[in-house]
């Protein structure tokens, strides 16, 4: 079990999960995962750590009223002030920040053009997640956009990532996203009557050694289905899974030979 004890700038470092019943979904993703929870009081509530072999994984924390429950995404960067104001000069929205929290680091919250809701994260005691799997980890990051070509060239632009293929983005049916020189997430175009209504987001996978059983473990405890387990060629068996306070997520039971690096 592998300790994760940085990040390069522009890797996903945190996973956030935002809800309106953290007693239940504490349940949940703890009999899901094997996590444990580390709750620690804070103004207007609780903030929950998730832990595996006592390494920090993910965290939870009460969503703001009128917010859907969702799993957010934090991004490493080294200066937060300077990525911060970059934002809007790439057409994006800062929405918060950026501002010290505690003595954990300093953060942002930023919407891309499309829409999709971000974090950066400058680290100071708290690096992020800090659990290297290879299991119950945040493994991949997806952004689901009806604009691929524009929230490319925001993020490379924010990050200096790369992508996969370089060109002709905008006839891809998937983006991958490598930060440094291994693949950490990946861009889903939103074409297609099955997106109407659905914003632009970014979605975690979660890592897991048997897809089926999980997805299946998974609807015992509350959640549905919204998409099945299903072959992704070379890379693995994936399903999307909604909790039951309504928060997206995915699980991925990764090949040997594919298992992307997440710093």
């Amino acid at each position: 079990m592998g300790k994760i004890e940085s990040y390069a700038p522009g890797s996903p470092c945190w996973a956030e999960l935002a809800t309106s019943d953290t007693e239940s979904a504490k349940r949940f993703y703890t009999e899901m995962f094997g996590w444990t929870a580390n709750e620690m009081p804070m103004p207007g509530g609780v903030y929950c750590i998730f832990q595996a072999d006592g390494n920090d994984v993910a965290a939870m924390c009460t969503a703001q009223p009128g917010v859907p429950p969702n799993w957010g995404t934090y991004f490493s960067v080294a200066d937060v002030d300077a990525s911060a104001a970059k934002i809007a000069a790439l057409s994006g929205k800062v929405i918060a920040g950026p501002f010290d929290v505690m003595d954990a680091g300093r953060m942002a919250a930023a919407e891309d053009p499309q829409g999709a809701h971000f974090s950066l994260w400058q680290a100071n005691r708290h690096i992020g997640a800090t659990h290297g799997g290879p299991l119950n980890q945040v493994c991949w990051v997806e952004l689901g956009t009806p604009d691929p070509v524009g929230a490319v060239s925001f993020y490379t632009g924010l990050f200096g990532w790369k992508t996969k293929p370089e060109t002709g983005v905008a006839e891809a049916q998937y983006i991958e996203l490598s930060n440094g020189p291994a693949p950490m997430g990946g861009v889903l175009p939103m074409r297609g009557d099955e997106w109407k209504g659905i914003p632009p987001h970014w979605t975690i996978y979660i890592s897991v050694a048997d897809c089926n059983e999980r997805t299946a473990k998974a609807q015992q405890l509350g959640a549905k289905t919204c998409v099945p387990p299903t072959d992704i060629p070379n890379v693995g068996r994936f399903s999307m899974l909604s909790d039951a306070q309504g928060a997206m997520f995915c699980l991925i039971q990764l090949t040997a030979m594919h298992h992307p690096a997440t710093a």
